[in-house]
């Protein structure tokens, strides 16, 4: 028996919660997995899962030898990277998701310069609004906008980015310019932004002089995509509230045009976040830093004011 395979094995099932989950996550067919276990189990003589048809659960031998393993995986994991030239020239297959609007608008055009640095790194990018399931689906970390839902991960502030509302020439022209915020509450249609994780709608928030406007809005269309939103103020559907980096090109040529510019919002934290329990290597330390200095360096993210120059 491979008893390192055998043990691989093992970790990534009580991480995933499925044998289906663990056999894609490492790329292995289900029977492999599956026998690597069993066989694992008659080395040992002890039973390590709960198996049924719905779900897999770890007995209390399992849970003291998932511990251990986890322990002895990163570790070995640990030795063969000081043992190579991993940390001059880190390499090797990282698993990362990023949201869609930061991702086609902030990181994507600058990978360049991040393969320039590291040429041996392949990445595999996620990119989209939906909650990721870091431990179930063995991602390495991801980049996250807003409030840390899950405190049970790890999670490094990396920046932070702006809100704007804004709407087209069109539809301003038809429903006129609003010149507070509560305007937008009975005189405006609003596109409004859902949550992919639970459907929740987001308010719009305004701050002047001590005075809080928070504002729900008629809305006749509301998006779980941010580029979804984008697109529908362009057509002028409606006043939209969004990341000032997905607009600001837009404002620039006249195409959207800023409103509330006296007013402010708050700004919204960016994490990278990545398991607890995950031997932070080398190369998803160096992919860390460097969207750290991307974002710190990036314009768009910068940038609080919209108003053209």
């Amino acid at each position: 028996m491979d008893k390192f395979s055998a043990m691989q094995a093992f970790v990534r099932v009580v991480e995933a919660g499925t044998f289906t989950k663990a056999a894609d996550s490492m790329a292995m067919p289900k029977p492999t997995i599956t026998r690597l276990i069993q066989t694992l189990e008659k080395e040992l003589d002890t039973k390590l899962l709960n198996r049924t048809t719905r779900k897999v659960t770890v007995t209390a031998d399992g849970a003291a030898y998932y511990e251990r393993a986890g322990r002895l995986l990163s570790e070995m994991e640990e030795l063969e990277a000081s043992m190579s030239r991993a940390k001059a020239n880190p390499r090797g297959r990282l698993k990362v998701d990023i949201p869609s609007s930061l991702g086609l608008t902030v990181i994507i055009p600058a990978l360049p310069d991040f393969y320039a640095r590291y040429p041996d790194i392949q990445l595999d990018l996620g990119v989209s609004d939906r909650p990721v399931d870091i431990i179930a689906e063995n991602v390495d970390c991801v980049v996250r906008g807003g409030e840390l839902i899950d405190q049970s991960l790890v999670a490094r502030r990396i920046g932070e980015f702006y809100l704007v509302s804004c709407a087209s020439p069109a539809y301003l022209k038809r429903h006129g310019t609003p010149q507070h915020p509560a305007e937008l509450e009975d005189k405006h249609r609003m596109i409004r932004y859902a949550s992919p994780r639970n459907g929740k709608l987001y308010s719009f928030e305004y701050y002047k002089d001590g005075e809080t406007v928070e504002v729900g809005g008629n809305y006749l269309l509301s998006v779980n995509d941010s580029r979804a939103g984008v697109v529908a103020a362009l057509a002028g559907l409606g006043v939209l509230h969004t990341a000032t980096f997905q607009v600001q090109d837009y404002i620039s040529t006249g195409v959207l045009e800023p409103l509330f510019t006296g007013w402010c919002t708050e700004s919204i934290p960016l994490h990278v976040v990545y398991p607890p329990n995950r031997h932070l290597s080398n190369k998803v330390r160096v992919f860390v830093d460097w969207i750290a200095e991307l974002f710190a360096r990036h314009d768009l993210i910068q940038r609080k004011s919209t108003l053209p120059g």
